[in-house]
């Protein structure tokens, strides 16, 4: 493989992170685990699978913890994707840590990280392929996707970070609102992980460190992000997507 061919590398393997308690989707994850809450009658995970298999994803890493049986179960299901269970019941890792506990399915290729609840309307093309295409690991090591923080439907944040012309990431400054927030979507190198363990750590010591780098990139979406994380937030993102197929 050339350099500039192995820049390039597609991801064909994909990690999307479904531990989470999902404690503002309260009372609906009382017993219903967050990467299971139905948007117009599909569960969220399966957007997000259905986006993967769109982008030629086979094979995908699920984590589990809080009502995993539920989790594993219905994931287990999907006969477009190859589903591995990364079992976190006993201790869960949060972001950064989950990862790592999943390493060794990815090699030494990049992956896509996806949130379990990250959906989104697609714009002129689909976000995964556009992320693929830009994706360059002579340049970054992280390439995140990012929705404009004005025009996020159910997000009421201050967003998350800054860009400049040629993608680098920094973190919003002090009593400011950053003109991007992470839509929840990525592409990884494997070699970001060097160094950390299995224990409970957030994906953003990570990305701090690779801001400190120069090697955070961001990459603009097209259509809009629909931050589904309370149950209002569900009414707006139905309504949303209708009027986006009407």
């Amino acid at each position: 493989m050339t350099k500039s061919a192995s820049a390039r590398l597609r991801p064909s393997r994909a990690m999307v992170l479904a531990a989470g308690r999902g404690k503002r989707m309260r009372p609906i994850t009382a017993t219903t685990p967050k990467p299971l809450v139905e948007v117009l009658g599909r569960a969220l995970i399966d957007r997000v699978f259905d986006r993967l298999a769109a982008a030629s994803v086979r094979e995908v890493v699920v984590n589990v913890h809080y009502l995993a049986d539920l989790v594993e179960v219905h994931v287990v299901k999907r006969r477009d994707l190859q589903v591995t269970i990364s079992d976190e019941r006993e201790r869960l890792l949060d972001t950064g840590g989950g990862v790592v506990k999943a390493l060794a399915h990815f090699g030494d290729e990049p992956f896509f990280h996806l949130n379990s609840d990250s959906i989104w309307i697609e714009g002129p093309r689909a976000n995964l392929d556009v992320l693929a295409d830009h994706w360059d690991e002579t340049r970054m090591d992280a390439l995140l996707m990012l929705a404009p923080t004005v025009s996020a439907v159910g997000y009421d944040g201050v967003g998350d970070f800054e860009m400049d012309v040629d993608g680098c990431l920094r973190r919003r400054g002090e009593r400011t609102v950053a003109p991007f927030v992470y839509a929840g979507a990525a592409i990884l190198s494997p070699k970001v992980f060097e160094g950390y363990k299995a224990e409970p750590f957030s994906l953003n010591r990570i990305f701090d460190d690779l801001i400190a780098k120069g090697r955070l990139h961001g990459l603009r979406m097209d259509g809009i992000w629909l931050h589904v994380g309370t149950p209002e937030a569900i009414g707006e993102a139905e309504r949303s997507i209708l009027l986006s197929a009407a």
